[in-house]
């Protein structure tokens, strides 16, 4: 996917809950408004209202196969999100600012939850790296190293209906920037 640069979109993308709602459906699978409700402890049609959204612009859509008169199953659709490196303007930086905000929460809260309680995950904390490097690089080499890095994660994308007996959800998070100054 290319960079996510249009605003709309990028606004109901930062919404809180909605953000709570696409990761659930990318991570569990297709489910209907009453059934994310309940989970959320959200209002049936509020949460309906943000799930349309969502469809609105393409991160989730109808399962169809599932879905039957009124009652409404809706999945993730499979997509690299990104967030726009040079935004057009400030609102656009400002929504893509709260959404990498929201993103980067909550890997540092699951990150810290796996952390503290490691051990129950038995053979998939064997498994799970944990890295911490750098190099130098200029823009240009910065750019492909991204791209190579997301051609690699999307490589092993698979949804939850389509993953391996055995799998259990697995949450990749990837930060490369320019290294702040050290503080004297």
């Amino acid at each position: 996917m290319a960079e996510l640069t249009d605003i709309d979109a990028l606004k109901a993308l930062a919404h809180p809950l909605r953000q709570r709602l696409l990761t659930w459906l990318q991570r569990n699978g297709a489910a209907t408004s009453a059934d994310l409700a309940a989970v959320f402890g959200e209002d049936r049609g509020a949460t309906s209202y943000h799930l349309r959204q969502l469809a609105r612009f393409g991160f989730i859509a109808e399962d169809s196969r599932r879905s039957a008169g009124r009652r409404r199953y809706w999945k993730a659709v499979p997509q690299d999100i990104r967030l726009p490196r040079t935004p057009a303007s400030p609102s656009v930086a400002a929504a893509a600012e709260e959404i990498g905000r929201q993103w980067f929460t909550r890997s540092q809260e699951e990150l810290i939850a796996y952390l503290e309680n490691r051990e129950a995950f038995g053979e998939f904390a064997v498994a799970a790296p944990h890295s911490y490097g750098s190099t130098s690089l200029t823009p240009a080499e910065l750019a492909r190293f991204g791209a190579e890095y997301l051609a690699l994660l999307s490589r092993w994308h698979r949804a939850p209906d389509e993953a391996s007996p055995g799998s259990r959800h697995i949450s990749v998070v990837f930060h490369a920037f320019p290294t702040p100054a050290s503080p004297s």
